[in-house]
Formats: C-alpha cells, sequence, structure tokens
C-alpha cells in the first residue's frame, strides 16, 4: 500500500510500529470520528501528555475512586476529626 504524506504547517513526522489489536483499534477510532490516524495520534499523545505530566503537587490522590456513601463527608467536622493527624 503506496504511503501518502501531507505536511500542513507539520514540522515533523514520526513512523510508529504498531500491533494488530492497535492497528485494528485506531482503524474502529478513524471510522467512528471521521479523524485522519495523523490526527487521532496527535490527540492520543495529547491525553497521554495531560495524563502523565499533570503536576504531581495538583494532583488529588484518590480523587473520585472511593464511593463512602456520605455525601458530607469532606466538610463534617465531626467526620474529619483527627484526619490527617498521626
Amino acid at each position: 500500500m503506496p504511503m501518502v504524506c501531507y505536511n500542513r504547517g507539520m514540522a515533523r513526522s514520526v513512523h510508529a510500529r504498531i500491533d494488530r489489536e492497535t492497528e485494528a483499534l485506531l482503524d474502529r477510532l478513524r471510522r467512528r470520528t471521521g479523524l485522519s490516524e495523523s490526527e487521532l495520534l496527535r490527540e492520543g499523545l495529547k491525553a497521554v501528555a495531560r495524563d502523565r505530566l499533570l503536576d504531581h503537587d495538583t494532583r488529588i490522590a484518590g480523587l473520585g475512586q472511593f464511593a463512602s456513601g456520605r455525601k458530607d463527608l469532606g466538610s463534617n467536622k465531626r467526620l474529619l476529626a483527627g484526619f490527617g493527624r498521626s
């Protein structure tokens, strides 16, 4: 299959090898979104960067990962008594 490259102001091109599972995922995303492979790969790289390069000081450990069933868990002074003290 011939490779066609369009350089619309992009400074650099990257060649990557992908396994069949990743190729199938890329194809599904391309068909579903109508985006080109390059657009999908750029968006994916940005998503990974947002996730992995987020300043660790701004992350809250465990945020959204636990369901206590209490709506006032973070604001009820009685429940927070002694929290964070060793």
